[in-house]
């Protein structure tokens, strides 16, 4: 018995190895690329995330959505490195659980989208010929940054076209809009749970702090055409960064489209700075029915964000007063009730809001990380938009604000 438990001692105990694989994100040189792209990986292993030059960020997606964030997936957060900046780089680990295929992308959309440059990284791809191959991968993500480009191009050729050709239709003179408050650039440190990153945000007076609620973030519902009714319920919420707002399309056909809030019932499209607003696109929905639309948008920022519904059959719904706003600071001039006084006095009729002239289903604007036809452009507040339609997943704009 002694000696069975001596020679149970002196058995050779197995430990598997731990390996830390280092993956540098950008370059010195500010290059759009992860260094190495695709590596084999353990349960156990860790992979480090060091991000060099300009403002990236590892955001876990999926082989089908190359472009778009998985749900439930590991996000860095953008991870500014100035240019002069040599050591003390910022980083971000992940621990492999198992040796299914991770697949990761760089969230980054000013002024293009990183992920459609094929700034794309895989953990225990398939090999080369294979389907799940980091080659189709990262294909994929290039075939998407190639549809925004067509689809950047062709919205450049229409603004030139509209700003030759100014609107006859003008805000009221009568109307009087707050001035937009100052707002001032902030880069902080973030930690929570047991994650650290950087950010950086634009700070308005009065705005919310800029930590998450958690790693995940919370998950906002907000019912579009209640009961029938023209309204957003709630109608107006607060968010923190990575929380994200699910609109749910329940009656008639409306939509969410982000305007400003000088403008509170045309479209955010300004054609100085690119800055195109999220647009769910026409939600109809027919009588009794069960199956309702959503159209989902997070939130990457603290600034407030302003939405309508375009639809103006048979009369302009942001008109009567339909909209939303998230982070809206109520104690400014710029409060949500003086965006919907403001939507009703203008009542929706300049010409440059987008229309619906049969009230059925129609596009508002297409683009979006994570699908085939490419992205939106840039706008403040939210970096993802998806829209899930009768059980089909469209993803629409990814949208974001941060530092180059």
């Amino acid at each position: 018995m002694h000696f069975l438990a001596l020679l149970a001692l002196a058995a050779p105990v197995v430990v598997s190895a731990q390996t830390v694989h280092q993956i540098v994100v950008g370059s010195s040189s500010g290059q759009t690329i992860f260094t190495p792209e695709a590596i084999a990986a353990k349960p156990g292993d860790i992979v480090n995330f060091q991000f060099q030059q300009k403002n990236h960020s590892v955001v876990q997606s999926s082989f089908a959505n190359p472009c778009g964030p998985s749900d439930g997936g590991f996000n860095s957060g953008f991870m500014p490195v100035p240019p002069t900046q040599t050591s003390d780089f910022p980083e971000f680990n992940i621990t492999v659980q198992d040796e299914t295929p991770i697949w990761v992308y760089c969230g980054q959309k000013n002024p293009v989208s990183h992920c459609g440059l094929g700034m794309v990284f895989a953990v225990n791809c398939g090999a080369d010929g294979a389907p799940n191959s980091f080659t189709n991968f990262k294909n994929a993500a290039l075939a998407i940054g190639a549809a925004a480009a067509s689809s950047a191009s062709a919205a450049s050729a229409s603004a030139t076209v509209a700003a030759a050709s100014p609107a006859t239709d003008v805000n009221p003179a009568s109307v009087t809009i707050p001035p937009a408050p100052d707002a001032s650039t902030v880069t902080a440190a973030i930690t929570l749970e047991s994650s650290t990153w950087t950010t950086t945000y634009a700070s308005y007076p009065g705005s919310p702090a800029p930590t998450p609620a958690s790693l995940a973030g919370r998950t906002i519902q907000v019912t579009v055409g209640g009961n029938g009714t023209l309204t957003f319920d709630p109608p107006e919420v607060q968010a923190a960064p990575r929380d994200t707002i699910v609109f749910q399309f329940v009656s008639k056909n409306h939509t969410a489209t982000q305007s400003t809030f000088a403008a509170p019932c045309n479209k955010l499209n300004n054609v100085t700075t690119g800055q195109v607003g999220f647009d769910s696109g026409f939600m109809p929905v027919a009588a009794n029915s069960s199956d309702f639309p959503t159209f989902s948008v997070t939130v990457n920022d603290t600034a407030p964000i302003w939405v309508y519904c375009k639809q103006r059959i048979p009369v302009s719904h942001c008109g009567t007063g339909m909209v939303f706003a998230i982070n809206a600071v109520d104690s400014s001039p710029r409060s949500f009730d003086a965006f919907v006084s403001l939507a009703k006095q203008i009542n929706g009729t300049s010409t440059n809001a987008t229309t619906s002239t049969n009230g059925t289903t129609s596009s508002g604007g297409s683009g979006s990380s994570g699908s085939p036809t490419g992205s939106q452009g840039t706008s403040s507040g939210a970096i993802m938009a998806t829209a899930s339609t009768f059980g089909l997943l469209v993803l629409t704009g990814s949208l974001m604000v941060s530092m180059l």
